[in-house]
């Protein structure tokens, strides 16, 4: 793997998080030239990639074209597997954003958003491990999920309704188990 450095790093994790792999916003306190350079080094190494900005999706501009166009960035194939991100799933995502057919944006960023959302999850995890566990045809229950890894209750809970049903979209469903409390499942739809 590539070194990176912090400001890298922080700049392709988020846009593996965000639909069609948009790297803009850039993090806070990177502005000007700072931002100029790092971002430069980035298209350099063929980390991220300059693209039009789809305006109707209000998708962050990177920069304004002379002919009144915007520009936005996003990460390349390169710059997710520079973070560990499967290629598989780097080009998958990368042939969403080239795809999105003309004159139905908010669809095509509606099917965009559905794949890279569940890419951002690195193997080894807390986050992967918590998902592993409520894929169980069991479940898992909230005493469970504190147990392996090592979370207080409430963080446990706030990750599910948080970060997985939120954030990620994934649908989780809960029920009353007699002798194992609350029981929380993905549902495999």
């Amino acid at each position: 793997m590539p070194k990176l450095t912090d400001t890298q790093s922080i700049i392709l994790t988020r846009a593996a998080s965000r639909p069609s792999n948009l790297a803009m916003p850039l993090p806070k306190g990177l502005a000007g030239a700072a931002a100029k350079m790092t971002v430069g080094k980035m298209i350099e190494r063929g980390w991220l990639e300059e693209v039009d900005a789809n305006l109707r999706c209000k998708e962050p501009l990177w920069r304004e074209t002379g002919d009144g166009h915007g520009t936005t960035l996003i990460a390349t194939e390169a710059g997710l597997e520079a973070i560990g991100i499967d290629p598989v799933v780097a080009s998958t995502v990368s042939n969403i954003r080239k795809a999105r057919p003309a004159g139905k944006p908010a669809e095509a960023a509606a099917e965009a958003s559905e794949v890279p959302k569940l890419v951002s999850i690195r193997q080894g995890t807390k986050q992967a491990l918590l998902i592993d566990m409520l894929q169980r045809p069991e479940g898992a229950s909230i005493t469970e999920i504190v147990e392996a890894t090592s979370w207080q209750a409430h963080t446990a809970r706030g990750a599910i309704s948080g970060a997985l049903k939120k954030k990620l979209g994934l649908p989780i469903t809960s029920g009353r188990h007699p002798e194992r409390g609350t029981v929380y499942k993905l549902d495999a739809a």
